[in-house]
């Protein structure tokens, strides 16, 4: 697709100089130089991130069966 953009003569020079300096096109370096703006927005967007909810303990719990965890459940409770 065909587009005019208006640009600094300063700035189409140090293109130039580029796509020279790397033997490619003006096209190459617009389209490149596009994409690195296009996808830097896109990775700056704030990425979630989960709030620390945690307690205090001790670590993990010990392993215990599950008729000890439904003890520890019900005890207390005339079960």
């Amino acid at each position: 697709m065909k587009t005019t953009v208006e640009i600094s003569d300063a700035l189409l020079e140090r293109a130039r100089e580029l796509a020279a300096a790397r033997s490619t096109t003006l096209r190459e370096i617009f389209e490149e130089g596009l994409r690195n703006v296009i996808d830097s927005s896109v990775e700056r967007k704030p990425k979630y991130k989960m709030r620390d909810l945690s307690v205090g303990g001790k670590g993990p719990a010990p392993k215990l069966s599950w008729e000890e965890i439904r003890d520890m459940i019900y005890k207390g409770r005339g079960a």
